[in-house]
């Protein structure tokens, strides 16, 4: 079987367009943006792909089916219809775990057990036996319930697609990798790019930056649930490593320049940026905000300051953002990208912004604030 397969992409909200664009970029067939999430069609070499490759998913799921329950017996019976014997064989692992928000099905614990009877109780007929062993490859069934829409899907990439590999540790409040992705896209990164980040703590905004600009595919060194489904051949993988691999920009002029007053922030990016197989484009040194400033007749700053309510009391956090706006000088070819969840962070930078964007980091609703050519 190597027909079109629906998937599901979710995403942190505000970057469904940009994950939407990258999709139709790897050449996925009806890609249509969701709050939230992306929906896409393809073959498994597709699948694979989007897994190995996607900047800014946080996951590639199968797309088993959706409909509305309000009753275990209306939700029992729409999941036994289900072809899951496409991707499940009988002597398979696959565990069911979901949600259930403002719906008749509000208890967790009985939607679980009554989507794992039915998908039991189809894949016992079609296989025939009555017992499964579950010895075999994991394939986790995911479910969501919201207001009585169920959605029921196979996830096939395991750890979340932000875990890159490259970030065993990072400082007190990292930047998620699939966000740091977004905001350079944002920022548009390219391959003779001068890329600036006075705050860089463990290095994620300076080497998404780099793979980006090398076009190096985020999954390339890790490993992926579907790579033991049996219904996807081995080749499908290696096809897409390699094509990953020839699509890579070698000695490109692109440079990322870190900066953070704590030595083992640097010491830790650029420990990273080595994992990661981009150190040769980025540079870190200890450096304090007041003394910030770039080189070159273009260059790109983005950067994640430290919040107010997380990591220094909010008037600390204030006066960093005077002391950017005061560092951040307004010439032609520099354009300044800062993402803050302080409401009145333009008032204390002491300009307004060209530009904003709403984006969730984590739980935290913050703009990224935007100074394109300031004059």
């Amino acid at each position: 079987m190597n027909e079109k397969i629906k998937m599901i992409a979710p995403c942190i909200f505000g970057i469904e367009s940009i994950a939407a664009g990258e999709f139709k970029r790897m050449g996925f067939e009806n890609v249509v943006t969701e709050n939230g999430r992306v929906l896409l069609e393809g073959d498994f070499n597709m699948l694979a792909r989007a897994n190995i490759n996607s900047r800014f998913a946080e996951r590639i799921l199968i797309n088993m089916g959706q409909f509305c329950a309000t009753t275990f017996t209306e939700l029992f019976d729409n999941i036994k219809t289900l072809p899951w014997e496409n991707f499940i064989g009988k002597d398979d692992t696959f565990p069911v775990t979901g949600s259930t928000i403002d719906s008749a099905l509000h208890s967790l614990p009985d939607c679980q057990k009554i989507i794992k009877k039915a998908v039991v109780t189809r894949l016992s007929s079609v296989y025939g036996i009555s017992w499964f062993s579950e010895t075999g490859p994991e394939y986790k069934i995911k479910f969501t319930i919201l207001k009585d829409n169920v959605a029921v899907m196979i996830d096939t990439s395991g750890e979340g697609l932000h875990k890159r590999g490259y970030r065993r540790k990072s400082n007190d409040a990292p930047l998620k990798e699939t966000l740091a992705a977004a905001m350079c896209d944002i920022a548009r990164i390219y391959p003779d790019t001068l890329f600036f980040d006075p705050f860089c703590g463990s290095g994620t905004l300076l080497i998404e930056s780099a793979m980006m600009a090398a076009k190096i595919a985020p999954g390339l060194r890790r490993f992926f649930a579907a790579e033991r489904f049996s219904a996807i051949p081995q080749k499908v993988w290696q096809e897409e490593r390699m094509r990953a691999q020839d699509l890579i920009l070698h000695n490109i002029e692109f440079c990322a320049n870190g900066f953070d007053i704590d030595p083992s922030a640097v010491e830790l990016t650029l420990e990273n940026a080595k994992k990661a197989g981009v150190e040769k484009y980025v540079k870190a040194t200890v450096g304090d905000i007041k003394d910030f400033s770039t080189y070159g007749e273009r260059c790109v700053v983005v950067t994640n300051p430290p919040y107010g309510e997380r990591l220094l009391d909010v008037r600390q956090a204030e006066n960093l953002y005077r002391i950017m706006g005061e560092r951040f000088k307004p010439e032609q070819g520099k354009k300044y990208f800062i993402i803050s969840p302080h409401d009145e962070f333009e008032k204390y930078f002491g300009a307004p912004a060209d530009k904003r964007r709403k984006l969730y980091n984590g739980m935290i609703k913050c703009q990224l604030f935007m100074y394109l050519n300031r004059k």
